[in-house]
């Protein structure tokens, strides 16, 4: 419980940085992190050998400093996303018109899906859009069990739901959808005991199948979604993408392919900003070797 106390006081202090000097901070503190060896950079460095093949060494190691550099940034924003106040929040955001795209591809009656992957500020999307469309978020509680409420109360401060991915969670999740509001899923966490294996970037991952099944089951409309950090503490765009044809397929296989084609589409627009220390390749498929080791 003491933890819990210092790092919400931790959060809140941070959140009283303008944000360039949160930036800057974050920006110099992952610069170091990329030049100390560990679990995280060896991770990363497979995941870049393994997208971007075509890249040299020497282009590879640049976006893997550049990626450690975005990841500091996000780490010290943190407290100030979820802290900030309304006006703040809201001054965050360059392009609030970005409400309008989601508002046109939003058919009166129906639900609306947005897959929002691990990139730029994730945690922003939704406090952003809730302050327009009610937002009901899918999510996996954390490891350490005393931070899920911390984390519940910073995301649903403004408003959005947060429900865990249990049987009752996704339930909800279906309801809201056939009430015509708004789900939010990250699309790119890797399912444990199911899902199927679709290419990204052209390598086998397994991908999960809730967000196509959702979609086909009740017909909602998927877009993809992210927050681009912006250089210098400028703040943040929020991008909207339509999905991939083939989301609703009944194939699952075809579904989870167009899935990961939006989340590569997204990803080549700021590849810095992806969370690339994440294990994203494993498990393998059946007969190949874990990448990771």
């Amino acid at each position: 419980m003491q933890r819990i106390h210092l790092i919400r006081a931790l959060l809140r202090a941070s959140s009283l940085l303008p944000l360039p000097v949160a930036h800057a901070i974050g920006a110099l503190a992952g610069s170091v992190l990329a030049a100390i060896p560990g679990k995280h950079q060896a991770i990363t460095d497979v995941n870049l050998r393994l997208c971007f093949p075509d890249y040299t060494d020497a282009e590879r190691r640049r976006l893997r400093r550049a990626s450690f550099r975005e990841l500091g940034k996000q780490l010290m924003e943190t407290g100030v996303i979820w802290y900030a106040d309304e006006r703040r929040l809201q001054r965050l955001v360059v392009n609030p018109e970005a409400l309008d795209t989601m508002a046109d591809h939003w058919p009166e009656g129906s639900g609306l899906l947005l897959a929002g992957p691990h990139l730029g500020n994730w945690e922003l999307v939704s406090l952003y859009v809730n302050k327009r469309f009610r937002v009901n978020n899918l999510y996996r509680p954390p490891r350490s069990e005393d931070l899920e409420p911390l984390m519940v109360e910073a995301r649903e401060r403004t408003g959005a739901r947060s429900l865990p991915a249990t049987g009752a969670g996704i339930r909800q999740l279906y309801k809201a959808l056939r009430q015509g509001e708004l789900v939010g899923i990250l699309p790119d966490q890797t399912p444990r005991d199911s899902g199927e294996f679709a290419p990204f970037f052209g390598v086998p991952a397994r991908t999960m199948g809730l967000l196509a099944q959702m979609a086909r089951k009740t017909g909602a409309p998927v877009l993809f979604t992210f927050m681009e950090r912006l250089p210098w503490g400028r703040g943040f765009r929020l991008h909207v993408l339509p999905a991939p044809a083939g989301v609703h397929d009944p194939d699952p296989v075809t579904a989870a392919t167009a899935v990961n084609a939006g989340v590569e589409a997204c990803v080549r627009i700021a590849p810095a900003q992806y969370q690339w220390t994440y294990r994203r390749f494993r498990p393998a498929p059946p007969g190949q070797p874990n990448p990771y080791r």
